[in-house]
Formats: structure tokens, C-alpha cells, sequence
């Protein structure tokens, strides 16, 4: 009983626990469905076609990452996160932006369809650029309810676009057996979950509106965001556009499901802490009482415990998950799980320290980390792949993550968001998984030195 009742009630513990548990379970549907999907269009199509999505797909998230104004952690922090001509105000930039990034996509489509000598990607670019024009147009309903910790609804609707983007895309995969079917299928998932967070999300309803204000708030606070995710886009999908011009399209496609298969934890923690974690420290800041800091080390203990704990499993169990779930072709993706969920280890600890800088408005300071890690792991990652191979290229990212943690914990200390404890149980464990997965798993990953690089 007492479990039920710390459920109810519009307190910030109830509203925590009630959204955690939805970011759990819309998580986990989510993944579920990908993993579904990734089963079952690994046997219609062929790894090459999941390569060829992987330059798909970092084409369209760099679009958004490298034009990102902040405008979710600008709505979740504002004072006026709730008023209509605020949200107008950012609907308006956010559609405006949606348009502009499909245009991009005709212009870069045969640039990049030469630069990677694929001609298909002409057609491919365009085509899935059209999600960015529905992402544009989602209501602010969206955010809004993240900013109350109110996602429940959201959840189910999001999770609904996708099973049915799921349905489009194995249709669409058997008639066709060719790339276009995930293109298509993406795009189809986007606008249907535009159409039902539209038609079912209460709320305000949006209109085109610029107000002076508004904007200048938006600006002054997005504008280290648009750095800061500019080099977050580097960090998380740079590896894909250096690798897609050193490896071979089967050799990327394989990467590509080694890479979702490990980060796997890293995505349930990140969901949580863009969910959570803004709203959790602009309601009880760390600096303000001894009391919130004793809780925020609680839950700070009990995410990191958790990301650990996946990570551990992918680390260990890697080459046995995938040859379970995978055919033969793919076998080389189990490594890859090994040696990239050893690196997320150091990323997975600092998860809570950017979102404190956030919700002090201390954009500048996310910033830096951001930029920082973005350098770091193109240089590193070029140096490992042309010294080492597709290893190096691997632990580069992990090696990354170590050098940057100091500069993480200096932005956290001015927040007053530093824990020493926490950091020292989970550097130790995290060390010791590392040591223990290769260790295990040496024969498997020493194999990734036969991968032929162009």
C-alpha cells in the first residue's frame, strides 16, 4: 500500500516515480520494437542495405543535432515554460527549422552521394528528409508534458507510431527487398506519430507566432545548445561518417548493429536523464540544501547501478547474444558489443553532471564539455583506425570518455553536483568489468583485426 500511495498525488516524488516508470516501459517497447525490427529485417534484407542506412541515418541526425537550439531544455527550465506565447514562439522556430533541414537534404544529397560513392543516397537523403519536416511540426504538447514529468499518454502514443511504422517497414522490406523499405518505413513512423500526438495530447494548441521576448529567451539560452549538440553529433555519429569512408558498406552494417546493440543502456540512461533530470534539478538544486543533495546521490546511485549493470551484460555476453539473435553474417557484430560497452562505462557515470549545468541555465558550461569530447574523439578515432585498425577506431571511445571526465566533474563541482563516492565505486567496477570482458572475449575482438578497411 504504501507503494501505491507514493505513486499518487501531484507531489515531485509521485511525479518522479510515476515518469520513471513510463520512461522504463516506453523504453524498453521501444527498444523492443527496434530489436523486433532489426531481427527481422536483418533476414529480408542484407548487411550492406543496413550500412547504407547508417550514412541514412547520420545524415539526418546531424541535420538536427548541428541545428538544435535547445528548445526542449529551454521549455523544461524557462519560467515561462507554460505560456502560450513562449510555446507559439518556439513551435514557430521549430517548424521554420523542420523546413529548412529538408532543404538542406536536396542540397547535400549528391554531394554526399558522391563523397561516399554511393549513388542511391541521391534518392535515400531527400526521401527520409521529409521526417524532419514532421518532426518540426510536433505540438509543444510534447515537451510541456515532459516539463511536469506528465508522459504517460505521450508514452503509448509514441510507442502506437512506432509498431505501425514497424508494420509499414516489413511490408514495405518483403515487396521490395531493398533499402527504400527502411527510408520509408522511417518517415512513416514520423508522421504518424505527428498525427496522433497531434489528435490526442491535450493541451495548448500551437500557433505561428514570433514574439520578441520569447525568441530572445530561446536564443540567448540555445545558442551554446546548438554548440554543444553540434559536437554532441560528432561524439555520437562522427564515427559513423569517418567509418563509412574506411570500411566497407557489409563491414559498416555489421558496426552499426554491434553499435546499437551496445548502447542500448547508454539510450535507457539518456532517456531518463532528459526526461527526469532537468525537471529533478530545477526543483531541488544541489547547491540549495545538504538534504537535496542526499537525495540526488541516491538517485544518482540507483541510475548509474542500473546503466552499469546493462553494460556489464553486453559486455560480457556480447558474441553469445549475437550469435543467438543473428546469422553467421553478422558474428562480428559481438566483438564490436564488447569493446564499445567497456567504453560507455565512463560516459554512462557523468550521465547526471550536464543535466545540473542544464538546469542552472549554465549552457556555456555544457558546452565546453560537449566540444571537448567532440575533438577528442575524431582525433583519437582516426589515429586508432589508421594504427590500429578497427580496434583502435573502438577503443578511442572509451579512451575518450576517460580524458573528458575531468573536465565533466569541473562543471559539476560549480553546480555543487560533484560526487567523489559515487564516481570512485563506479570507476573501480567499471575498470574491473573492462578487464574481465576482454579478457573473456580476446579471441573474438583480436578477429576484428581481419576486417578489410578501404
Amino acid at each position: 500500500m504504501r507503494v501505491i500511495n507514493a505513486f499518487r498525488g501531484t507531489q515531485l516524488t509521485a511525479r518522479i516515480l510515476r515518469s520513471t516508470s513510463w520512461v522504463i516501459v516506453g523504453f524498453g517497447g521501444s527498444q523492443a520494437i527496434r530489436l523486433g525490427s532489426n531481427l527481422i529485417l536483418t533476414r529480408i534484407l542484407f548487411p550492406e542495405a543496413f550500412g547504407l542506412m547508417a550514412l541514412v541515418t547520420m545524415v539526418n541526425v546531424g541535420l538536427m543535432m548541428f541545428s538544435d537550439v535547445g528548445l526542449g531544455p529551454s521549455v523544461a527550465r524557462s519560467q515561462r515554460g507554460d505560456e502560450p506565447e513562449f510555446l507559439d514562439t518556439a513551435w514557430t522556430v521549430q517548424v521554420i527549422r523542420g523546413i529548412g533541414l529538408w532543404a538542406v537534404t536536396l542540397v547535400l544529397a549528391s554531394p554526399m552521394a558522391a563523397l561516399y560513392d554511393e549513388p542511391d543516397l541521391a534518392l535515400y537523403l531527400p526521401v527520409a528528409g521529409l521526417s524532419l519536416i514532421a518532426t518540426g511540426l510536433l505540438p509543444m504538447r510534447v515537451l510541456t508534458a515532459r516539463r511536469h514529468l506528465l508522459i504517460g499518454r505521450m508514452t503509448v502514443l509514441d510507442l502506437t507510431g512506432q509498431l505501425i511504422g514497424l508494420g509499414a517497414m516489413v511490408a514495405l522490406a518483403l515487396a521490395t527487398r531493398s533499402v527504400f523499405a527502411l527510408v520509408v518505413g522511417g518517415v512513416i513512423t514520423n508522421v504518424v506519430t505527428l498525427i496522433l500526438m497531434s489528435a490526442f495530447l491535450s493541451g495548448h494548441r500551437n500557433r505561428f507566432r514570433m514574439e520578441p521576448a520569447a525568441l530572445h529567451e530561446l536564443i540567448h539560452f540555445g545558442k551554446w545548445i546548438f554548440l554543444s549538440t553540434a559536437c554532441t553529433f560528432v561524439s555520437t555519429q562522427g564515427d559513423k561518417a569517418v567509418l563509412g569512408k574506411m570500411l566497407t558498406l557489409e563491414a559498416l552494417g555489421i558496426y552499426n548493429i554491434g553499435y546499437f546493440l551496445a548502447y542500448f543502456p547508454m539510450q535507457i540512461g539518456l532517456s531518463l536523464a532528459n526526461f527526469l533530470l532537468i525537471p529533478i534539478f530545477r526543483e531541488r538544486p544541489p547547491g540549495e540544501s545538504a538534504a537535496n543533495r542526499e537525495k540526488l546521490r541516491k538517485m544518482r546511485f540507483l541510475l548509474s547501478a542500473g546503466m552499469c549493470g546493462l553494460l556489464a551484460v553486453m559486455a560480457l555476453a556480447g558474441p553469445p547474444i549475437v550469435a543467438f539473435l543473428y546469422d553467421d553474417r553478422y558474428l562480428d557484430a559481438g566483438a564490436i558489443m564488447v569493446v564499445l560497452a567497456c567504453g560507455f562505462v565512463p560516459q554512462a557515470i557523468g550521465i547526471s553532471y550536464s543535466r545540473a549545468a542544464l538546469a542552472a541555465g549554465d549552457s556555456r558550461g555544457n558546452f565546453v564539455v560537449s566540444g571537448t569530447r567532440a575533438v577528442l574523439q575524431m582525433t583519437l578515432l582516426i589515429a586508432g583506425l589508421q594504427t590500429f585498425g578497427l580496434i583502435g577506431g573502438l577503443a578511442s571511445i572509451g579512451v575518450t570518455m576517460l580524458v573528458v571526465h575531468p573536465i565533466l566533474i569541473r562543471l559539476a563541482r560549480r553546480h555543487a553536483a560533484w560526487d567523489p563516492l559515487h564516481d570512485a565505486v563506479f570507476f573501480a567496477a567499471g575498470g574491473s568489468l573492462a578487464a574481465v570482458a576482454i579478457w573473456l572475449h580476446w579471441a573474438e575482438i583480436a578477429e576484428l583485426a581481419t576486417i578489410p578497411m578501404r
